[in-house]
This record gives structure tokens, sequence and C-alpha cells, in this order.
């Protein structure tokens, strides 16, 4: 990996980085409270993991690439771990199949929490006494596998979404109200002059590594939409027959909608009285005409907007006109536009981007198990940029690079229009 210094605590102040272990650890451990034991621990897809499987995964990258090669005397906390909660890092060893996850019915939930307090109380120990001289590394492992853990945050919140999706109950994972939005502001658009310019990460914080090395680009002039593509004008497109005219399409999306069968975006079904329901985190609701559209795969984001006569930014384009613009939020959705101007360019949908996931000119993955972190997936994916409702705090950052096959659509993405 290649993080810049971490500017969270300093270095040589151990609480500092002892608290935000213990807030982003308590966190992940929230996020499971609403939730069954059975919830935990089921798998409603290969490329969804039960939340049992992302707290001890998580746990399991403290343990690996932390406490084995900095702790004295280190000795696992259970040997099987060390394959059952690998997730694609081939350079530690075998790893447990990703579509079998599901089965693993032990370890239980109860001993799953033992493993983290284990570790945490292990963690705790380690930066109060690790040598002066190790401390550097110390906080720069323990950085990046803080990032990783809220990265697993918000896959928790998305992978849960679709395993409760699946049952005819329709549960909400958190009881709370889901008020309409107002009528959002008529789109508009905002003109940028583009030309040379600097993409990347250039902070003085922690960035990942495919943000790096930060390098110019030039960017024609363009136009990006002020706001996202509202459930109303997708619905639009798909009473105008979207999903049935190949010609909107890319070969590959006309093909996967045709094998499919599909009609709609994931979680609207039709009630029954000629309306639109949407599944949400907070149980099935009446389609919100006014809040973004969601949980879009590229192949359907890129046909509406051909069919609205526009594109999807480039990846440059987006982070152009993303710079300095300040972060909102939805709370477990996408919320609706309020104020007109540039506006839901974080904290609601991951905006699907026309770029392929490709390194940036001069980039170099790390030596050892760490460099398999993001290098090795660049190929046959897309950027998203932004962040979701589902993105934790500090996430949402101009250079972030999200990355997902064409046909993904269970994370919270949606559709900014560019011409």
């Amino acid at each position: 990996m290649h993080p810049t210094q971490p500017t969270h605590p300093t270095h040589d102040d151990a609480r500092g980085w002892r608290g935000r272990y213990e807030t982003v650890r308590k966190r992940s451990l929230m996020l499971a409270e609403p939730l069954t034991d059975e919830d935990c621990g089921a798998q409603s897809m290969t490329d969804a993991s039960p939340v049992k499987w992302h707290l001890a995964h998580t746990t399991w990258f403290f343990e690996t690439f932390i406490l084995e090669p900095m702790e004295a005397g280190f000795a696992p906390f259970h040997p099987a771990f060390r394959v059952l909660f690998n997730s694609y890092y081939n350079g530690i060893g075998e790893k447990h199949p990703r579509a079998r996850r599901g089965l693993l019915t032990r370890p239980g939930m109860a001993q799953v929490r033992a493993y983290r307090a284990d570790v945490d109380a292990r963690m705790a120990a380690l930066l109060e006494a690790v040598p002066a001289g190790a401390r550097a590394q110390l906080e720069s492992l323990l950085a990046l596998g803080l990032e990783h853990e809220q990265q697993h945050q918000e896959l928790m919140l998305t992978d849960v979404k679709h395993l409760l999706a699946q049952s005819a109950l329709l549960p909400a994972y958190f009881e709370a109200p889901f008020a309409a939005a107002a009528p959002a502001p008529a789109q508009s658009w905002l003109a940028f002059d583009g030309g040379l310019t600097e993409i990347g990460y250039d902070g003085a914080g922690f960035c990942f590594d495919n943000e790096l090395p930060r390098h110019r680009q030039f960017v024609a002039p363009f136009a990006l939409a002020a706001r996202l593509v509202t459930n109303g004008e997708y619905l639009a497109f798909i009473e105008a027959g979207g999903y049935r005219e190949p010609s909107l399409w890319l070969a590959e999306g006309w093909d996967w909608v045709r094998n499919e069968s599909l009609d709609c975006p994931l979680y609207w079904q039709r009630d029954g009285q000629g309306g639109w329901l949407e599944f949400t985190l907070l149980g099935a609701q009446p389609l919100d005409l006014q809040r973004p559209a969601t949980h879009l795969s590229l192949f359907e984001a890129d046909a509406y907007a051909h069919w609205a006569g526009a594109r999807l930014p480039t990846e440059a384009e987006w982070e152009l006109a993303a710079a300095g613009v300040a972060v909102d939020r939805g709370d477990l959705h996408p919320a609706g536009a309020r104020r007109g101007g540039l506006e839901q360019m974080f904290g609601h949908c991951w905006q699907w981007t026309s770029s392929s996931y490709a390194p940036y000119p001069g980039y170099a993955t790390a030596p050892g198990a760490l460099g398999e972190y993001n290098g090795k997936f660049m190929l046959n994916q897309y950027v998203l940029r932004g962040s979701s409702c589902a993105t934790p705090a500090g996430h949402a950052r101009a250079s972030y690079r999200n990355f997902f096959p064409a046909g993904a659509r269970w994370q919270f993405s949606g559709i900014r229009l560019a011409r």
C-alpha cells in the first residue's frame, strides 16, 4: 500500500490511536445489533458475505497483518481462522471458497465476538508497548486496517439488505420513519471549461493506493447534471419501453437484460394496484418518485443516459467537478435533492462513470500480500465515484475510486448524467 502519512492521531499519541480503533470496531458490532444470529450467518449470493464473516474477516486483517509480525510470542486465536476468514490474499495462503461462506455455521456469533475481543485486547497492548522504531510502521498498517474495516461496514449494510430482500416478509433492517422527499428541482446543467487538470489524491491524510499517483490529464469542456436521476425519471424510461429497446443498450448489457428477464431496478416490485414498491433498509416502501434511483448496474445507467440524450461522465470529469463540493448524506437510503446547484455528489449514491478501472500512470503495487488490495482487480470493472448513504464518514472524497463489474447493482449505485 502507499498511504500518505495518517493525519488521525499523532505518532506519539497511542491513546488517540486506541480511541480511533475502538470507535471503528464498535461501529461494526453496532451495525449487527438489529440482526438475529440467523441473519448474521446467511449468504444471499456469491457477491455478498454473511455479516458474521465480515466481523471475523476484519479481525483477521489485524491479526494477520499486524499482530502476527509485530506481537511478541504471537499465537493465533484459532489456527483454522487463517483459512476461513482470508478473503483474497493468495500471498497469505489457502482460502475458504467465497460462495460457501454462508455454510460456515461454526464458529457461531458468540465465538466471533470472542475473537474480536481477543484481538482488540492484544492490539491495545501492542499500541502501548510497540518499540519507537516500529511505531511508524504500526500506525501505517493500523490506518489501513481501520479504513478496510470501514469499507466492510458499508458492505455489511448492502449485503444484509440483499439478504433481507429475499424474504416474503420484506423485513426492515431498522425501524424508522421514511418521509416523502420534497419535489426535486428541475434538472439543470453546470458547464465546466475542462483543460489540463490534475487527477488523484493530493491531501495530507490517508488514501488508498489506487488513488495515486496524482497526475495530469486533459479534459475537454463538458457539462454535468446538477443532481442525480430520480426514481420518477427512471420510471419514465421504463414506461417508454427502455428495457425492451435494444438500441439503447451495450451489447453485453442487452444480453444481460434478456438472460435475467429484467424490466426494473433491483428492489423495485409492483404493488398489485398499478404502482410500485421499493425495498429499503427501512422495509418495503411506496416508490418515492423524488428520491434518486439506486441499485442500478452500469448497463442500466448507460442505457438510461442514451435514452435521455446524454452520457455517463468520465472519472476525470467527475473528479474535476467534485473539487470543493460539500458532503451531505441520506440516512440508510438516498435522500432527495434540496437546493439546486451541484448536489448529491457524496453521501447518497455511488455514481457510475464510463471509465474502466485501470491503474493511473506510474502506479505500482506494494510488495507482499498487501499489494493484492487493489491492483489485481484492475480488469473488467468500471469506476464509480462519490459515496453512498451507507458509506462511513471520511470515505467521501473527490479522488476515491470505487469499482464493480458492469452488471453489479446490489450497491447503492445511481446515475449522474454528463454531456
